[in-house]
């Protein structure tokens, strides 16, 4: 049953994963096809976070490839996700000047750059919010364009985040988004960090894509605190945390109640969640079988994993060793 992880495989690391609607459509959109990419998020309706997810990776071929949205822009005028696709591109823009590497790595042009575009992204969301009343998810872009100057903005998170929240209690982007500000090598603390994570998984109904937050909360305590600047140096002592008898706990509490409501899909963040736990177990060292049918799930799917990245120099390297473990 398992026997195609005995041998080494390429990492899919398309950011549509296992959604191939989406895929196809993005594929086509970006063809110069636009009504592709209409349709899809027509069909997708007030599914909040596949609505999301979706826009999310329309939105990296927006930012890269433009011209598409700029012909179903001039095609209908003023469409409500042409101005969320807007915003998300910018992000996408920023992110790729900023790059991954920490902030001692980073050079005032990189910072200059993500600021620029970041602050772009900012007006472009404020039409997206105006465009998109009902819609979560223009409020989570606004979240994510203050990560560039986050100091200044330390009132104004937590009123998007309320915002985003009030349309759909347990979107996942925006709880995740919150995860993010507030850990330490952003805008918070360890303590305020576990507390958004912590908090909608806890309150979030069985099944909840939140409820594996906690999850996420534990790979950037151990980056943070055992190699924030190496990976294969600070790898054994990150997996001995993981090895904590609170911490397995508390894997284990996420993992049974996301399960709980019955088999999570595998579209929207089905996979990257699946990554998450089966990531958690290799680090806690348990249970291996059921890291196998997760993997089984998984497929070759990567995407973007950046959880990987905490651990290893590179995304694909984790998935790898996750994989080798899991036999």
């Amino acid at each position: 049953m398992f026997g195609r992880f005995r041998r080494t495989f390429t990492p899919d690391t398309d950011y549509a994963q296992a959604d191939l609607q989406l895929r196809d459509a993005r594929d086509r959109a970006a063809s110069g096809d636009w009504n592709a990419a209409s349709q899809l998020m027509h069909a997708t309706g007030r599914d909040w976070e596949l609505r999301s997810r979706r826009l999310a990776v329309l939105g990296i071929a927006a930012g890269h490839t433009p011209r598409w949205v700029d012909a179903w822009e001039t095609a209908i005028p003023g469409d409500p996700t042409v101005a969320i696709l807007r915003a998300e591109g910018l992000l996408e823009l920023a992110g790729r000047a900023r790059g991954a590497a920490s902030a001692r790595n980073t050079t005032p042009e990189q910072f200059q750059e993500f600021h620029r575009l970041s602050a772009l992204a900012a007006d472009a969301s404020e039409r997206a919010v105006t465009l998109n009343p009902e819609d979560p998810y223009p409020w989570v872009l606004r979240m994510d364009s203050m990560l560039a100057n986050g100091h200044q903005h330390r009132d104004d998170f937590p009123v998007a985040l309320g915002e985003a929240v009030a349309r759909d209690p347990y979107h996942f982007e925006a709880h995740l988004t919150a995860v993010t500000f507030l850990c330490q090598k952003w805008y918070g603390s360890h303590e305020e960090m576990f507390a958004a994570a912590r908090g909608p998984a806890t309150a979030a109904p069985a099944g909840a894509s939140v409820v594996l937050l906690p999850l996420l909360a534990h790979f950037e305590y151990a980056l943070r605190e055992y190699g924030f600047e190496t990976r294969a140096e600070s790898l054994a002592a990150k997996k001995e945390y993981f090895h904590r008898p609170e911490v397995i706990e508390e894997i284990t509490w996420c993992a049974t109640k996301w399960r709980a409501a019955g088999e999570p899909r595998l579209t929207g963040r089905g996979i990257t969640l699946r990554h998450w736990l089966a990531l958690a177990n290799h680090l806690s060292d348990r249970d291996r079988e059921g890291t196998r049918a997760l993997l089984t799930q998984i497929g070759s799917y990567l995407g973007s994993t950046p959880a990987y990245g905490y651990f290893w120099m590179r995304q694909a390297d984790g998935f790898h060793a996750v994989t080798k473990w899991a036999r």
